[in-house]
Formats: structure tokens, C-alpha cells, sequence
């Protein structure tokens, strides 16, 4: 693979105009971006097939969670857009991953479908407010190994999980990894579980989701690059 096949660029932006402008200056560099809620809501699947004709991966990062009915209904219309990556939480349980992964295998065409385990702003206080007395880790490993017994391609989880899933029974999925941090970033945000770009692939990510270390940058290109630049020498 080559180092653009690891990287996706999130596309955290209101509207159709700011994407697909960010679009066109990685244009040449990224070959992956991610839509999420906000801009999704704010555009629907249009974004999605906007960015595909400009010869581009979507990765569709809605993460379903609804009754397991609704949740096939979902993997159906998002399937429409020609997405090649699709989230659901994984903590809506086997039935409805299983769900998930029933509609999915009755279209011609179906993204790969990825279980998010737990967000990275999530730490063990987050947690423990839920209700949930375990650690990030642990949540995770249990959250992944049941969705992968469920049929589905991929997880997505902290740089701090990755490790133990490569040894888990979730070893071969799809580890889709957010959180991703340069070295040299100021950035002061909302992520709590973090690694840098060449931490994370040693590690065993397949893929990286960066937004705003990129996004946000004086010269976004150029910060592309420097990842990329990482990537291929981890």
C-alpha cells in the first residue's frame, strides 16, 4: 500500500464550498476524506458523490445507532453514495451489527462497515458516567471482538487499543485509528487517547483519520505531506 492508502483527511467544515475547497488544495495528495454529521446534515449524499467525481475515497462517518431494522435501512442509503467506508457503534449490539452486515451483503456495491468502539474523547471518567466500569482498553477489546464475530470489516479506536487488538481476535480487522497528533502540533482539543502519525502505523493502524492538524494549518499541503512523509517511513 502506498502511503496515501493510510491516510484520511477529515473534512470538518459547515458546507459544500469550504470541503470541497480543502478538496482541491490536497488534491494530487490525499486519495481518502472523511464526511461527518456536520457536514453531512448540512449537505447529505451529495458531498459524498461531490467528492467521488473528483476522483476521490469517501470514508462516511455517521456512526449508526438505532434499532437494528433502521440501522439496515441506513447501510442501504448510504450505500447509494458510493462510500468505501461506513461507521456504526458498535454498542449497538450483535443484533444490530448483524443487521448491518445482512443489508450490506445483499447490494451489489457496499462500503466496508467499521465499528466504532470508544470515541477518543473518551477517558475512564467519561466512562464511568455512563455507567461503564472498565477501562477505555478493555471496552474497546470487548467491543471489537464482538463486532468482528458479528461479520464486520473494521474497528475504529484510539492509538492506545491498537496493540492489544492486533492480538486479539479481532487481529485481522480493518483498524481504523483517530487521535492522530504530529509531534509538533499546538493544537489544544477535545482528544484524549493520542499518538503521532508514525507511532499509530508501528503499531499495527491501517488507516489514519487526521482533521485539524491538516485542516487547520497555514499550508494544509504541506502538512499533508509532512504526514505522509511519516507514514512511509514508519
Amino acid at each position: 500500500m502506498k502511503p496515501a492508502d493510510h491516510l484520511i483527511v477529515a473534512l470538518d467544515f459547515p458546507n459544500r464550498t469550504q470541503a470541497l475547497d480543502m478538496v482541491e488544495r490536497l488534491n494530487g495528495q490525499i486519495r481518502w476524506f472523511k464526511v461527518g454529521l456536520e457536514l453531512y446534515l448540512a449537505e447529505g449524499l451529495s458531498i459524498v458523490e461531490a467528492i467521488r467525481a473528483r476522483g476521490h475515497e469517501v470514508f462516511l462517518d455517521l456512526k449508526l445507532h438505532d434499532i437494528p431494522n433502521t440501522v439496515a435501512g441506513a447501510v442501504r442509503s448510504a450505500a447509494a453514495s458510493g462510500a468505501g467506508l461506513l461507521t456504526l457503534h458498535a454498542s449497538g449490539g450483535p443484533a444490530m451489527l448483524a443487521a448491518a452486515r445482512r443489508a450490506a451483503d445483499e447490494l451489489d456495491y457496499a462500503p466496508r462497515l467499521l465499528a466504532v468502539t470508544v470515541l477518543t474523547s473518551m477517558d475512564k471518567h467519561q466512562l464511568t458516567a455512563t455507567g461503564i466500569d472498565a477501562s477505555p482498553a478493555s471496552q474497546v477489546l470487548l467491543l471489537g471482538e464482538m463486532a468482528t464475530a458479528a461479520g464486520i470489516d473494521g474497528l475504529v479506536c484510539s492509538p492506545e487499543e491498537v496493540g492489544i487488538l492486533r492480538v486479539s481476535k479481532a487481529k485481522d480487522a480493518l483498524l481504523v485509528v483517530p487521535g492522530i497528533r504530529p509531534a509538533d502540533t499546538t493544537l489544544a482539543d477535545d482528544q484524549s487517547r493520542i499518538a503521532t502519525p508514525g507511532d499509530a502505523i508501528r503499531r499495527g493502524a491501517s488507516m489514519l483519520v487526521v482533521g485539524r492538524p491538516i485542516t487547520k494549518a497555514a499550508d494544509p499541503a504541506a502538512a499533508a505531506a509532512a504526514i505522509l512523509k511519516e507514514i512511509e517511513t514508519a
